[in-house]
């Protein structure tokens, strides 16, 4: 297995339509043939076996607000592995090198909206900031949603920051 790096405007065709058909095929949610969901990513990581993509994970890099304080955060999205490859630890694979690169980024924290077992065993913790976001279903703009708890909302740091889960959380647009 190879894991890849690929910045979002790097992203050739062939590979973005594999990784669409990835997303179809591990998710129930309609990605309109598209390689995400909502909006476009800042990088991906990708596990390739003998050429073709068996993985994927995709990094926002945002800025959010939590509280009063502006903050930069990565963003971990569409994290896919084919059916046919899960429990080879290509997910846990491509978590930590989406959190090395988010490390030489700007980003104070790392979020993500999961359950999955391998992200509190690569030091996630939930949290249950009130949220504030649009709702960007189907890549339109909807309803904007506030004070909203999201069981699945989870928080790494990178920095020696506390992240205060007492506080709103803002994320200046729709979820990741």
């Amino acid at each position: 297995m190879t894991i890849e790096f690929i910045p979002e405007h790097l992203l050739i065709k062939t590979d973005s339509e594999a990784i669409a058909r990835l997303l179809a095929r591990c998710f129930t949610t309609d990605f309109g043939g598209r390689s995400f969901f909502q909006t476009r990513q800042s990088w991906r990581h990708v596990a390739r076996l003998n050429g073709q993509i068996v993985a994927h994970l995709a990094v926002q890099l945002r800025a959010v607000r939590l509280g009063d304080r502006l903050l930069t955060i990565a963003g971990i999205a569409d994290v896919a592995t084919d059916p046919d490859h899960r429990g080879q630890g290509h997910a846990a694979g491509l978590l930590q090198a989406a959190i090395a690169m988010a490390r030489q980024s700007p980003a104070e924290f790392v979020l993500l909206f999961g359950t999955a077992k391998l992200y509190p065993a690569a030091g996630f913790r939930p949290v249950a900031n009130p949220l504030t976001y649009f709702d960007l279903t189907g890549a339109r703009t909807g309803a904007l949603h506030r004070d909203e708890v999201n069981p699945h909302l989870q928080v790494l740091a990178l920095t020696r920051d506390d992240w205060d889960e007492g506080l709103p959380l803002d994320l200046l647009g729709g979820l990741f």
